[in-house]
């Protein structure tokens, strides 16, 4: 323990796939019922970063984190937003630096690793005296709160007092191999479009200093990281940046009370995503590995609308809150 054994997760009938799973709700999912109030946090490098409140007047807020070229609209965004106000809990959506429809400042954008601004969003939700503070994340974004939590130990804040992650990579070489895959062709390919679109905007705003000349040649995240994400960011090299930005090797040093859920069937995820010995070891850091759910999937189909990721986080925050913890608890 606390490796989970059995997940509560049972997925409708006609989506008992991984890729059904991860496709289904960027076509069909609409998320009603949330509104947001924009607030720009400026970072200490002179960048900024959008926060997206949710607020309904509650003493604990959710900080909730996107995935690669997500944003604060996504469905499953939009959905956890909802699920966290529904019980109880303020939100804030943090868009990652350029994924807010206007473009950062900086040459760079951000990363797999960019633990700083989740501190820069941290401090900010902080100044508003909530007793209690949960991160929620989303593949990408779930790399950084499982970062930013090993990285910190227990000079976390004490008003952290739990996470729920989703569909991390939380090796970053292992993943991109997977996604190299052919049968990934369809995900890389709108990646690299969608990051395409990124990298022509930073020509227009520092021409000269940033270009696309043989951009089609890209194939897979390795040859964007060594072009682009490496270099920006500065890191050595592709290799470089994935052994400094996942957060496998840190887990074993997380002690705020932290759920990692990764569906077995997810594309995008290699064996080495699947941290069985590192939950064994830690206490705090439990590992849920439903047989099906895809990436960012975990599709429920009810009159709620709530996906059994939202279910699945709002529980765990319930079961925190009657347990506590040391380093502050939900109690």
């Amino acid at each position: 323990m606390p490796v989970i054994p059995y997940s509560s997760y049972r997925p409708p009938l006609l989506l008992r796939q991984g890729h059904l799973q991860t496709i289904y709700p960027n076509f069909f999912r609409r998320v009603d019922g949330v509104g947001y109030q924009r607030e720009r946090l400026e970072t200490p490098d002179g960048d900024f970063v959008d926060l997206d409140w949710s607020r309904i007047g509650a003493n604990r807020a959710g900080i909730v984190a996107h995935g690669l070229e997500g944003n604060s609209t996504r469905s499953y965004m939009l959905g956890m937003v909802r699920a966290l106000n529904r019980h109880g809990w303020d939100a804030a959506a943090w868009n990652f630096r350029g994924c807010s429809g206007e473009p950062n400042r900086k040459l760079r954008f951000y990363h797999s690793g960019d633990t700083p601004d989740l501190q820069t969003v941290l401090t900010r939700v902080l100044q508003d005296g909530y007793q209690k503070i949960a991160f929620i994340g989303f593949s990408l974004g779930g790399n950084v709160v499982l970062k930013y939590l090993g990285e910190r130990g227990r000079e976390v804040s004490p008003r952290v007092a739990a996470a729920v992650v989703f569909s991390v990579p939380c090796d970053l070489a292992g993943s991109a191999r997977q996604m190299a895959r052919f049968e990934n062709l369809l995900y890389m390919k709108r990646f690299m479009t969608l990051l395409h679109a990124k990298i022509r905007t930073k020509m227009g705003t520092f021409p000269g200093a940033i270009d696309d000349h043989g951009y089609q040649g890209l194939r897979t995240f390795q040859d964007f990281d060594d072009r682009y994400t490496a270099p920006l960011h500065g890191f050595k090299s592709a290799q470089d940046y994935w052994e400094q930005a996942s957060s496998e090797s840190l887990l074993e040093a997380i002690t705020v009370p932290t759920l990692l859920v990764n569906a077995l069937d997810d594309p995008f995820l290699s064996p080495s995503c699947y941290p069985y010995a590192k939950a064994e070891n830690n206490p705090r850091f439990f590992l849920e590995t439903p047989p099906i759910g895809g990436h960012v999937g975990f599709v429920s189909l009810n009159r709620d609308g709530k996906y059994w990721s939202e279910t699945r986080t709002v529980e765990f925050l319930s079961q925190q809150a009657a347990v506590g913890h040391t380093s502050g608890g939900l109690s």
